[in-house]
């Protein structure tokens, strides 16, 4: 380490650069095994007091703790889920509804790009009947792709739950690893590491489910008083989406607007959006910062960083990942001396500027 440091500026650049690239290729290529272990990590780090409750209260041995602990989490998500699907199957009685809404719409845009564009109402249907026997000649290729989406969902949720029970398992093996991996003087630090990265994801988990229930409890209030159907399927859906972090919140003002406007008036449909937009305001202002964003103080520019490479490696799951491993990241450059600098710059700006004092100090003493 000592050695790099005296590098001069540019080797240590190009190294930096490089490690960045070729680390960045080997995450995108092994999405299948990464994507499920770190998601696998974080719920393990989550449970781990629930199994120790189960060992040392009830004396289950730790396989059972470990099976129980991850039954009764993804018990919990399945449940979820399930509420959501039945939910959704109402829809079905609207679906005359929706078909005239997108119908009208068509016909709309018919007529716009006729008097926009000069183009005649048959030269539209000539180009859309070609586009879509072009869809017909692909669409093996289409349901093989829903096919491999969906395998690879299992695929996801199987191995996800195997590396979360062996993690379970193995977890004071794996510390005991970290600690023979480091020098005896550092054990110290390793210990906080792992106690701080414990915590921290603990609560940021815990602090999304808290956010996704507030959340969906709002805007079930709100879709309820301007008389919205369909208030409590549309709340749950809100409340998931949001937990993808920036673009959730635009994706849910999509479903429920359109959902609205075929099911009742104009009139709601922007209502809702104005409710959606309120509640996305106290979400970011209030929510976040005292139950999510206390737990992990990470600057907002990093995390947008961090959520547009996450997507562009892993899509959605890496959008969901990449604040906790921004976090975890903090707290590994935090207690490392030659790191404190990038885990200041991670972390959030503070008015009194003690941070930055209390580290130049520190780094000037070290020099």
């Amino acid at each position: 380490m000592e050695r790099f440091i005296r590098l001069p500026f540019y080797v240590k650049f190009a190294c930096v650069l490089i490690s960045i690239i070729a680390l960045g290729y080997l995450m995108s290529i092994g999405q299948t095994i990464i994507v499920p272990f770190i998601l696998g990590s974080l719920i393990a780090l989550l449970l781990t007091p629930v199994s120790n409750f189960f060992e040392r209260k009830l004396k289950f041995p730790r396989t059972l703790a470990a099976i129980v602990a991850l039954l009764l989490f993804f018990g919990i998500i399945g449940g979820l889920f399930t509420l959501l699907g039945s939910q959704l199957t109402m829809l079905k009685n609207d679906w005359p509804a929706f078909e005239k809404q997108i119908m009208d719409g068509f016909h709309d845009t018919q007529d716009w790009i006729q008097s926009r564009f000069g183009i005649a109402y048959n030269e539209q249907i000539a180009y859309i009947n070609t586009t879509a026997a072009k869809s017909v000649s692909q669409g093996t290729a289409i349901v093989g792709i829903a096919l491999l989406s969906i395998s690879s969902l299992f695929i996801l949720f199987v191995f996800t739950f195997l590396y979360a029970f062996f993690i379970l398992i193995y977890r004071g093996h794996i510390v005991r690893f970290l600690l023979l991996l480091n020098k005896e003087k550092d054990h110290s630090i390793v210990w906080d590491i792992v106690h701080q990265v414990q915590y921290v994801v603990k609560k940021y988990i815990i602090g999304l489910f808290i956010q996704m229930f507030l959340v969906a409890t709002l805007t079930f209030i709100a879709l309820s008083i301007i008389g919205v159907k369909y208030s409590l399927l549309l709340s749950i859906i809100t409340g998931v989406f949001n937990i993808l972090p920036y673009i959730g919140i635009f994706i849910s003002v999509l479903i429920i607007s359109l959902i609205t406007l075929a099911t009742s008036s104009l009139t709601n449909a922007v209502f809702v959006v104005i409710a959606l937009i309120v509640i996305h305001l106290i979400d970011s202002n209030f929510i976040v910062p005292k139950i999510v964003g206390s737990k992990v103080q990470v600057n907002s520019l990093f995390a947008m960083m961090a959520i547009i490479v996450g997507e562009m490696l892993w899509g959605i799951s890496g959008m969901f990942l990449a604040i906790p491993i921004l976090a975890v990241l903090k707290i590994i450059f935090d207690r490392i001396t030659e790191l404190k600098a990038w885990g200041f710059l991670l972390g959030e700006e503070d008015k009194k500027d003690a941070p930055y004092k209390n580290l130049l100090e520190l780094l000037t003493k070290r020099k």
